[in-house]
């Protein structure tokens, strides 16, 4: 459903892609006073256009960034208003503007907000001057360079050690807590049968829920024992807290399924059993609400897996006397000294940080950590294993981002060893770009003389004696297309084992010498690659064999290495058939 604006008081109302609704003013209350626009008119005019910005038409799909445009709106018209503006969009002029944007006084993420309601609203309503939209899709005035940019730092190695450990011993300590007191309350007695002791309380707990939640309300002023109710253990909370989580255990579980999983916090926070999708006793498929793109999903990962399947069984007991609306979140948490003893929404900054000082959880530093679940992510993608990213057709963390983004949060975002790992990977691949580079070394005849003679910078670099290269030429170093000069030398596989490529990657190995001989097959191989061109589309292709298809064609090029006649002669002993080459099942074009 389209978004729709509210004339008065000027508002707006969406309904986002997850099915929640939200409805916002720009007059609003923050941190206890109003703060509105000093324009009506002109704030109803952005909110057309804003309302053309947001789900399904636009791209804004969550309330926080609609309320991040509706600060911008008041942010703009209260400029416009103190440099004497109080018009409507039509009479705005270039000065004001100019004069606006150009004084440093906001956000450059306000004016990028200011210019596109402006120009959606010109859009739909054709309202702007022609020098005024000139000057509104021009160049921003604010900077907005991603150098000046401060992105949020992953923890350090020795700090996720310690915040994982931590996690682990406190949903370790409180699971074991948990499972004693349901042992204990099983083998225990009605308290007014055999006393108010810690294993009757706990039994009473397991029959009724926590005392906040079930405050005996069919027994009487006093208790059948007798004990006037001033005399009950009312606030045992501590007791009540081994069989019904509270929000300490909770974090526990919580910071750990992020630190296993690297889902954002506003996925993980608003999750219902509904989202688990068991596949399996030892798989889980977790569907999850990420605010900028919807839905998503995870196939969790065993330990991720074996950790939830613990919390819904700790959580078990409390879901029975939990409200029934409360049931099905799966953060549902037991909470006596909050509004209501039961509590599903995300823990608060304070709560976050008084589990970090009790917990003794401490930064590099020698101060409490600095708990930031965002940062949890972030820490979490720059650890990762990135051997799955090879031949990945995008090779980056998040598909929602592009590859430049990905650099500036994440890569540039790294440990000192990982920054040192990432230079090694980035010198490999600069040597790879220049041996690509390098002229195929092609012999016209099969003469070592002719191989000395014009090659010897490649004599030299191979290191070969007199014997290696008379091996080299004859034809006892031969693979498929080519021969090697050493097949122990590693460059495709670990040193000292022979060499694993196929037999296309061997046009691009400095390694490589090519003689008449060989010509066969590599006619066969150009073949090859002309039946994976009619089976693959066009961007598979290049992206798998484009480049040896490429130096291929160089290499067969009429009289520039061997003459037509040759190629003629090598081109009639090819059947045009998979079984010419050494292929694997997968490999086949049949």
């Amino acid at each position: 459903m389209p978004a729709t604006v509210i004339d008065e008081p000027p508002g707006i109302t969406a309904i986002f892609s997850d099915g929640t609704d939200c409805t916002r003013w720009v007059n609003s209350l923050a941190h206890g006073e109003k703060v509105s626009t000093r324009n009506p008119v002109l704030a109803r005019e952005l909110l057309h256009g804003l309302a053309d910005l947001v789900h399904p038409h636009g791209r804004i799909d969550q309330e926080n960034t609609l309320a991040g445009y509706l600060t911008g709106i008041r942010a703009f018209t209260n400029g416009l208003h103190e440099l004497g503006f109080t018009g409507s969009a039509a009479e705005l002029t270039r000065g004001p503007l100019a004069a606006l944007w150009m004084s440093g006084k906001h956000r450059p993420v306000q004016e990028s907000q200011a210019r596109m309601m402006l120009r959606r609203l010109d859009d739909l309503q054709g309202v702007l001057r022609p020098d005024v939209r000139e000057l509104v899709d021009g160049r921003k005035f604010v900077s907005d360079r991603r150098r000046d940019r401060k992105y949020l730092q992953p923890y350090s190695e020795t700090e996720w050690a310690r915040l994982t450990e931590v996690c682990r011993t406190a949903v370790k300590e409180s699971y074991a807590a948990h499972r004693l007191a349901v042992k204990t309350a099983e083998s225990a007695r009605d308290p007014r049968e055999g006393g108010w002791t810690d294993a009757n309380m706990l039994w009473l707990f397991a029959q009724l829920g926590p005392v906040e939640a079930a405050p005996f309300a069919t027994w009487s002023s006093s208790h059948p024992s007798g004990l006037p109710r001033t005399r009950f253990p009312w606030r045992r909370s501590w007791e009540a807290a081994k069989l019904f989580p509270n929000v300490s255990t909770m974090l526990g579980y919580r910071l750990l399924f992020g630190v296993y999983t690297g889902i954002v916090p506003d996925g993980l926070d608003d999750l219902g059993l509904a989202d688990v999708d068991w596949a399996g006793d030892r798989t889980i498929l977790l569907n999850y609400i990420k605010g900028r793109t919807a839905e998503e999903s995870r196939t969790l990962t065993t330990r991720a897996t074996r950790l939830l399947r613990q919390w819904t069984d700790h959580s078990a007991l409390a879901r029975q006397f939990a409200p029934p609306d409360a049931r099905e979140a799966l953060w549902v948490r037991y909470d006596p000294h909050d509004h209501g003893p039961w509590v599903t929404r995300p823990a608060t900054v304070t709560t976050i940080r008084q589990w970090v000082v009790d917990r003794g959880l401490m930064g590099d530093d020698g101060k409490p950590l600095a708990m930031n679940m965002h940062r949890i992510r972030t820490t979490y993608d720059s650890m990762r294993d990135r051997r799955a990213w090879a031949g990945s057709k995008r090779a980056t963390l998040d598909p929602n981002r592009s590859p430049q983004v990905e650099g500036d949060h994440y890569l540039k975002a790294g440990t000192p060893k990982q920054r040192e790992l990432v230079d090694e990977i980035i010198a490999e691949a600069q040597n790879d770009m220049l041996r690509r580079a390098e002229a195929p070394v092609v012999l016209a005849d099969e003469d070592v003389a002719a191989l000395v003679r014009d090659y010897p910078e490649k004599v030299v670099a191979l290191g070969l004696n007199d014997e290696a290269l008379v091996a080299l030429v004859g034809g006892a170093r031969d693979v498929f297309t080519a021969a090697c000069g050493d097949q122990l030398s590693g460059l495709h596989g670990p040193k000292g084992k022979p060499c694993p490529a196929r037999p296309w990657v061997c046009l691009l190995c400095p390694l490589a010498l090519f003689t008449p001989r060989h010509l066969p097959n590599l006619m066969r191989l150009r073949a090859f690659f002309a039946r994976q061109w009619d089976q693959m589309t066009q961007a598979e292709f290049m992206g798998v064999f484009g480049r040896y298809d490429q130096r291929l064609a160089e290499i067969l090029a009429p009289d520039a290495h061997f003459t037509s006649k040759a190629l003629l002669a090598a081109a009639a002993q090819v059947i045009d058939d998979d079984t010419e080459l050494p292929l694997r099942p997968e490999e086949g074009t049949r």
